[in-house]
């Protein structure tokens, strides 16, 4: 089974120093996204939460010699799925941002670990509480 992506936008920071993890960071940013998805943004809003999944475009290829890695903040070795490491089988990264504001096609994030021209692959709602789900019903 082949499998294709296409982003849907970039992200763009001025910050030189970036966090390994979106939890621990304060760097803003800005994902522009391409004119012909920038629909798919109404009813974001400013404040809101968005989960990103983007591409690590400037990850070394992987290798089965990177399943265990030891995380320079760990001190330990672990395995590549309890990491949040760059280098994985597939390179694709997770962000939990908070939207500052909106123009048009582009959002304006905080708490960002992505580096400048990062290629955005979605956009996903971060849903707290199953009762902020529009399409939660009990019992499901």
């Amino acid at each position: 089974m082949k499998i294709e992506l296409e982003p849907i936008g970039t992200f763009y920071t001025d910050a030189d120093n970036i966090p390994r993890h979106w939890s621990v960071s304060d760097v803003a940013g800005r994902i522009v996204i391409d004119k012909r998805y920038e629909a798919g943004l109404k009813s974001i809003k400013k404040g809101e939460k968005i989960i990103v999944l983007f591409h690590f475009h400037k990850s070394r290829g992987f290798d089965t010699g990177k399943l265990v890695q030891t995380p320079p903040h760990r001190g330990r070795a672990m395995g590549v799925f309890s990491i949040c490491s760059p280098y994985r089988p597939n390179p694709i990264g997770l962000s939990v941002l908070a939207v500052t504001d909106i123009h048009e096609n582009v959002l304006y994030v905080k708490h960002a670990d992505m580096i400048d021209g990062t290629p955005i692959l979605d956009i996903k709602p971060h849903i707290a509480d199953k009762h902020d789900c529009p399409s939660y019903t009990k019992g499901t």
